[in-house]
């Protein structure tokens, strides 16, 4: 018994000086708790390969913020659908930066833009839209404008988008005719995204890769994925406010003032005939 109780106060030690230092300072009990994996599936993950050994001080084994960055590295990697074997080798490359490539993992896959979504249900549908056409909302689904929560209850994805959407309804546009646009728009907005995700990818992540990963700059990797997301909106509202104007002014402007020199749908032309004939 006193054996027992001087390895406790001397593991518990061992964690109060620990977690002061910065080294590892939870067992794994502790670490289960901590990350939501049972002690089982950390020990398989040990076995292979995939979790690092603890720091054994005494007896008992210790883990620390590496550890519970690796375990959530993977639990993440899971849910995006890798298997095991992948995981194995992307930790791997990573060395020993798995809280960088968490971290990287997590600015990769963050929405672009902060958005809270809108919650409509069917009188919310009916004052805005005049009520809910299966087929308009099919394809608004289909273009990730808003999806189905059940019992008539919608989730808006970007409220921004459905008050363009109500805007244009103002203006005389059918719900029918904004979904087009929408679809368009979208086709072109996926093309300008894949330039700049080329220019992330060809001038900042393949020369890191190359050099093989370097653990310290892990940081300047993701800090320039995450600045180059404001950017390219930008960089895009720029130019497209730049092209609007220019588009403005070559077709549309050319096709109104040839209308305008037309008389208006359902008024007849006035004649100098028709005037002398009335002297």
């Amino acid at each position: 018994m006193y054996d027992a109780r001087v390895t406790e106060l001397t593991d518990e030690k061992a964690r109060e000086n620990g977690a002061a230092s910065g080294r590892a300072s939870m067992t794994i009990d502790e670490l289960a708790r901590q990350t939501g994996m049972t002690v089982r599936n950390i020990r398989a993950h040990q076995s292979r390969g995939l979790v690092p050994p603890p720091e054994v001080r005494g007896r008992t084994g210790y883990y620390g913020d590496e550890h519970r960055a690796r375990i959530e590295l993977i639990k993440e990697l899971q849910a995006d659908g890798f298997n095991l074997e992948a995981i194995r080798r992307l930790l791997e490359g990573a060395g020993g930066s798995s809280s960088e490539v968490l971290n990287f993992s997590r600015a990769l896959r963050a929405p672009f833009e902060d958005e809270e979504p809108e919650i409509l249900d069917a009188d919310d549908m009916e004052r805005r839209w005049g009520g809910a056409d299966p087929e308009l909302l099919r394809r608004a689904e289909r273009l990730g404008m808003m999806r189905p929560l059940g019992d008539g209850r919608y989730e808006v994805l970007s409220p921004r988008l459905q008050r363009a959407g109500i805007e244009l309804a103002a203006l005389g546009i059918p719900a029918e005719k904004s979904l087009e646009i929408g679809e368009k728009v979208r086709r072109q907005a996926r093309g300008v995204a894949r330039v700049f995700v080329e220019v992330f990818v060809e001038n900042v992540w393949k020369p890191f890769n190359r050099a093989g990963r370097p653990e310290e700059e892990w940081p300047k990797v993701r800090d320039a994925l995450e600045r180059l997301r404001p950017l390219a909106s930008e960089a895009l509202l720029a130019i497209f406010q730049q092209v609007m104007s220019e588009a403005v002014e070559e077709a549309a402007g050319r096709e109104i003032q040839q209308e305008l020199r037309e008389p208006a749908p359902g008024k007849k032309r006035s004649s100098r005939r028709g005037r002398r004939s009335r002297r």
